[in-house]
């Protein structure tokens, strides 16, 4: 868990943890529970990193730990400090770190010519299953936003793009793994084949795609003149 360097001692996760907090507040056991909820496909997090991090934060100063009664125990209830708020503000002011995305199948598929054919195609049926069980879960968490608009209705035009990033990832998985299945069906074993009539089709539709274009950027808006100052 290295250091952001938008502050020496707070990770990405930490920065993660502060923006739960800036949601509202929250035990230890309700932010890993929100996590795996929310965050598990682009920031996953063992749960004892997720118990320990609003600890440290306390500890810095950039929130606070209330504990109330739970029965015959006290539970501790986190809340962003204003310091904390500032250091939040400054981190989503700063450029992200590229991408990160780790999918064990496509290793086996890096290594397939060491092993067997059934054995990739198990790989790749795995990989499929898994999008499609995750597909079906998003979309009755979005059913879920459109009929009561979920916990933070208030927050439904960022979890829209939030949303909707993943299920077209979950769909490319799906169309992939479809894809490979069919290919390595043909296959008469997984080594030493080079250039088959189907990889070089592959390869001449992928040099042939056009550049992705990006959209044009638009000015951003200013205040009013009235509201500048204020």
């Amino acid at each position: 868990m290295s250091a952001h360097p938008a502050h020496p001692v707070l990770s990405t996760t930490s920065y993660t943890i502060l923006g739960m907090l800036a949601v509202r507040p929250w035990t230890a056991y309700e932010l890993t529970q929100q996590m795996r909820r929310s965050l598990r496909y682009c920031w996953p997090k063992a749960e004892s990193v997720l118990y320990d991090e609003p600890k440290r934060l306390a500890r810095l100063g950039l929130a606070t730990a209330r504990h109330e009664p739970a029965g015959r125990r006290t539970r501790a209830v986190y809340a962003i400090t204003e310091q904390g708020r500032g250091a939040l503000t400054a981190w989503l002011a700063t450029e992200p770190g590229p991408p990160r995305f780790e999918l064990e199948t496509m290793l086996r598929l890096v290594y397939a010519d060491q092993g067997s054919k059934q054995d990739l195609l198990a790989a790749v049926q795995t990989a499929r299953s898994w999008a499609t069980a995750r597909w079906a879960e998003g979309q009755q968490q979005v059913r879920g936003y459109l009929a009561d608009g979920g916990p933070f209705p208030d927050r439904l035009h960022i979890i829209a793009l939030f949303a909707r990033f993943y299920a077209d990832l979950f769909e490319l998985i799906i169309a992939w793994a479809n894809l490979a299945e069919a290919e390595i069906q043909a296959w008469p074993r997984t080594s030493s084949l080079g250039m088959t009539k189907q990889a070089r089709s592959l390869l001449e539709e992928m040099a042939a795609r056009p550049q992705p274009q990006e959209a044009p950027r638009r000015p951003m808006p200013t205040a009013p003149a009235h509201l500048a100052d204020h």
